[in-house]
Parts: C-alpha cells; sequence; structure tokens
C-alpha cells in the first residue's frame, strides 16, 4: 500500500465536517477547554525554567558558550529517549503520564529555587537539572500531543492540533518572557519559585478533567507484541519522504533558528547594554508577534508543503534582518516579526506531521519529530555560543540566519523533486 499524500486535510464538505475545522471547534470541549489553559501555563512554565537556567549559567560562568552547552544540556537527552518515550505514549495512559511528568518538573523548580535561594553557585547544579528537564520533556511533549485525541476525538482532531499546536509554542515565547521580567525584579531563584507555582496549577488542572468524557485511543497489542515497537515510527516515517521532508526541516530550523536564550541574551548584554530588564523585553515583543503568528496559523487550512517551506524560509530572513537592525528600537520591531514567523513556521509543520500519523503510531511519529526539532535546538544553542563567541553576536546571528534560508531552500527542492518522480510515476 502506497503512502497517502502529504499533509492529509479533511475531504468531507458536509455541514458537520466544515463546523469541525472551524477553529474554535473543540473549545466546545469541557476538557479541551482545560487542556489549553494547562498547555498554555504548562510550556510557559518549562520554558520559563529554561531561560532561569540559562541566565543563572551566564551569571556563574560569563560565558555565552556555557550558556549554548546548557541550551544543548536541556535538549539532547530527547535524541536518546525520545524513540522510546514514543513507545510508553503510544502504549500506556496519556493522563497518567502527564502527572508523572509534571510532578518531576515541580520538584526540580522546587528544587533549584531552594538552592539558588540559598547562595549556590555550583554550575554542574544547573546542568543536572537541564538534563534532568531534557528527560521529563522528551516524554511529556509527545505525551500531550497524542492526549489531544483522546480530549477532543477525531472529529476535532485537525483543528485542535493546530490549535493546541499554536499554545503550546506560545507557551515557549510567553513563558521566557515572564521569565526575564522575573529574573530582571526578583533572581532566577523566584523565576524557578514561580514555575513552581505554575507546575502545581498544572497538576490540579489535569486531575480536573472528566474521565468519563476522554476519547479512549485503541488498545494497545498484548506485551509479547510490543517487539520492534520503538523502530516502527522509524518506519512510518522512511516510507512518506514528504514526512520527513518536512521533520528534517523542522530539525534544520531547531539548530539554525530557535536560539533565542543565547541570542537574545548575548544581544541584550553585549550589543544594547540593557542587561536582564533588556532580556525580558525582547522576550515579550517576540511573544507580542508569537500570538499574532499563532491566530494566523490556526485559521489557515490549507497551508501546504509550498507554505511550510516559505515560512522556514521568511524565519531564517526575518531573524538575518534582525542581526542588522542598527538601533534597539528597529530590533525590537523585527523581534515581532521573528516571533510571528517561528509560529506559523512551527504550528504548519507540527499539524502537517500530526495529522499524517496515525492514531496508533502517532506518538512513536511524534518522539520522533520533537527529538528532531528540539536536539536540533540542542546543537544549535552550541553553534549560536560558539559563532557569538568567535565571530561577535551580530555575526552569529546572520549566519544562524542565512543557514536557515539555505535549509529552506535545499528542504523545497527536496520536495519538488519528489512531487516530479510522483507525477512521472503515475504517467
Amino acid at each position: 500500500m502506497s503512502p497517502r499524500p502529504f499533509p492529509l486535510r479533511p475531504q468531507s464538505t458536509t455541514p458537520r465536517a466544515r463546523t469541525t475545522e472551524s477553529w474554535h471547534y473543540p473549545l466546545r470541549h469541557h476538557n479541551y477547554r482545560i487542556f489549553v489553559a494547562l498547555s498554555l501555563v504548562g510550556s510557559g512554565g518549562v520554558w520559563m525554567q529554561r531561560l532561569a537556567q540559562d541566565w543563572l549559567v551566564l551569571q556563574l560562568t560569563g560565558s555565552p558558550a556555557a550558556v549554548g552547552l546548557a541550551v544543548a544540556l536541556q535538549f539532547l537527552p530527547m535524541l536518546v529517549v525520545g524513540p522510546i518515550s514514543g513507545v510508553l505514549v503510544d502504549f500506556f495512559p496519556k493522563r497518567r503520564i502527564l502527572l508523572v511528568c509534571q510532578s518531576v518538573a515541580v520538584l526540580l523548580a522546587a528544587g533549584l529555587a531552594v538552592w539558588n535561594a540559598m547562595g549556590g553557585t555550583d554550575v554542574w547544579v544547573v546542568y543536572a537539572s537541564c538534563i534532568a528537564l531534557g528527560i521529563t520533556s522528551a516524554i511529556d511533549g509527545p505525551a500531550r500531543q497524542v492526549f489531544v485525541n483522546e480530549v477532543v476525538g477525531d472529529a476535532g482532531l485537525p483543528a485542535a492540533i493546530g490549535l493546541n499546536s499554536a499554545i503550546g509554542q506560545l507557551g515557549a515565547m510567553a513563558g521566557p518572557a515572564l521569565g526575564g521580567v522575573v529574573i530582571a525584579h526578583a533572581g532566577p531563584a523566584a523565576a524557578f519559585a514561580a514555575n513552581a507555582g505554575l507546575g502545581v496549577a498544572v497538576l490540579v488542572m489535569i486531575a480536573s478533567m472528566r474521565p468519563g468524557e476522554l476519547h479512549h485511543s485503541p488498545a494497545a497489542p498484548e506485551p509479547g507484541a510490543k517487539r520492534g515497537q520503538i523502530l516502527a515510527g522509524f518506519r512510518f516515517v522512511r516510507a512518506r519522504p514528504p514526512l520527513l521532508l518536512v521533520m528534517l526541516l523542522a530539525g534544520l530550523l531547531g539548530a539554525f533558528g530557535m536560539n533565542g536564550p543565547v541570542v537574545l541574551a548575548a544581544f541584550a548584554d553585549g550589543v544594547w547594554h540593557s542587561g536582564p530588564a533588556g532580556f525580558g523585553l525582547f522576550n515579550t515583543v517576540s511573544a507580542v508577534g508569537a500570538l499574532a503568528g499563532a491566530l494566523v496559523a490556526t485559521r489557515i487550512k490549507r497551508f501546504g508543503r509550498k507554505g511550510i517551506v516559505a515560512s522556514a524560509g521568511l524565519f531564517g530572513l526575518t531573524q538575518l534582518l534582525a542581526a542588522l537592525m542598527p538601533t534597539q528600537e528597529w530590533f525590537v520591531v523585527m523581534l515581532i516579526v521573528v516571533g510571528f514567523m517561528t509560529l506559523v513556521f512551527l504550528t504548519s509543520a507540527a499539524t502537517a506531521v500530526q495529522l499524517e500519523a496515525g492514531a496508533s503510531v502517532r506518538g512513536r511519529v511524534l518522539a520522533l519529530y520533537f527529538p528532531l526539532l528540539l536536539g536540533g535546538h540542542a546543537v544549535g544553542g552550541l553553534l549560536a555560543g560558539w559563532l557569538t563567541e568567535d565571530f561577535g553576536v551580530r555575526a552569529g546571528l546572520v549566519i544562524t540566519g542565512a543557514l536557515g534560508m539555505l535549509s529552506a531552500v535545499v528542504i523545497g527542492l527536496g520536495l519538488w523533486r519528489f512531487s516530479l518522480h510522483r507525477v512521472h510515476k503515475a504517467s
């Protein structure tokens, strides 16, 4: 059986199909309204934690390269744990996985808050927390995405995926923005404590869901049939070259484009000399752009491969232009555009990947997608730190922006060649 065309789009034209495709349809579900809130709060809290860790490392070491190492340690565990976490997500209750992962995240945040408030200065403690958070996120991320299907069912899945992706990525922008403000006024310990409080709120929201209204996934195979299930996700993606290319593009953009903790900290500290307040401002305006991008992305029903590639290229271009801005005011304006393009690309790519993956293998496909995206982010953190130290802050962002544009061109050519091959094969 040949792979299905990518990306999938609902084809029914009945009134009900049109209703379920609307972006606000999933919000009719009580559980989904709670899920949207916990996704925003949880994602924002995790990214606040990451930013506070990165800023604390910069304070303790004074080295952008050390910040790059911290970023890498937060995301590299996904390369190892990711494929295994996909099996866990597909074969165990998602709600229970979310409760366990969120509990661990709360303990990590509270522990760092107490340690930093007591004057701890050993950077290896922060590095250890980065690794632990990376392992937790490698399991929590796919579980959270797949849980959407259980919350809304198949009818509202396309709209729910797009909205949830937008909300999650919005939290990834809003969390650092809030974290920057908290750090500027009260220090990293307060940011860690705030994240612990947000984590407790997420636990309460998960517990308040109505189990009887969940649409449970198909029954998992018997334990003896689980052998080789880790490779099932690889086989599924390998059989669909367009899906593989879009996932690779996300990984490349993660490496060359999503280095905010390193780049924005370096601009605030070494270019505009605005310190933590500037760091918080840069993240805030990025979040404003992200909100606009999220709203636009959730309303685009037929983005398609060309749209995904185009948004990736524009994402790289806006970063390059931001690096060339002559004043901090114009830099701030460009950050709004960068935030906008970030959400448009990430939401469209994540939605396309999830719609292509069937319910029985979705956890394992996402467990490959997230390591590519965030593992690329880890490598990009090291790359951005190295480029910043050796070539300067502006040059580092110009180089990574150009590499992002080049990635979009290469992947776009790959998708075009695949389309030509399908046409010739069909004729």
